[in-house]
């Protein structure tokens, strides 16, 4: 199972992920998040991280221009766009870099419908819980409005996924829905500190995961 951790902002922590076999690793490039990273590290360093792991930008609702520039400085080598973004504005992202469209979940969401006008036009989707603010919330969604979809695109599942929930997971990826299942995406659920990730409590979850 790939596996995503999101929210970094230590380099030293980033190497350690990939040593462990983690395949994705997300920066936040959200002024108001708490795990904002340019707070705690220049692009100049994001770029110089190398290693298996895939560098992952997180936007929201940032112009083209600047997202672009975000891109090249930090060597990113995809994006994840999670706010309000148009499928045209994410055409024009995807024809530059591997672009995941992230949707935030709510109990009445016809889930179908909200991602139908980006299928054609972005790589991979997240699907993420419902929140009154763009970022990690905590929270999970029900997985069941998943399971009888057929997405017919590459997915990541995300939402205050928690340490024990290897289990679910792995019960999940016995579901119809799951053969489109890409990765799973994790982060406050395994932090000491926003933007400061537990390591040791990543490796017992990718040895369960995989195990």
């Amino acid at each position: 199972m790939r596996i995503k951790v999101c929210g970094m902002t230590k380099a030293a922590q980033v190497l350690q992920l990939s040593e462990m076999g983690v395949d994705f690793a997300g920066f936040i490039f959200y002024p108001k998040s708490p795990r904002y990273v340019f707070k705690q590290m220049p692009a100049e360093e994001i770029k110089k991280i190398k290693g298996q792991i895939n560098k992952v930008g997180v936007f929201v609702n940032e112009s083209e221009s600047e997202l672009l520039k975000t891109v090249d400085n930090c060597g990113l080598y995809l994006v994840q766009l999670h706010g309000n973004e148009t499928p045209r504005y994410c055409e024009k992202i995807s024809n530059y870099i591997t672009v995941i469209k992230a949707f935030r979940i709510n109990e009445d969401d016809n889930i179908e419908w909200k991602i139908k006008d980006y299928v054609d036009v972005v790589d991979m989707f997240m699907f993420d819980a419902g929140s009154e603010t763009f970022g990690g919330s905590g929270k999970k969604f029900d997985w069941k409005k998943l399971e009888h979809l057929n997405i017919g695109k590459p997915f990541f599942l995300s939402g205050g996924i928690a340490p024990e929930d290897a289990g679910e997971i792995k019960n999940f990826v016995k579901t119809a829905v799951a053969k489109d299942l890409f990765a799973v995406d994790i982060n406050s659920r395994f932090e000491i500190l926003p933007g400061i990730k537990d390591i040791s409590l990543i490796g017992q979850f990718v040895k369960e995961l995989n195990g």
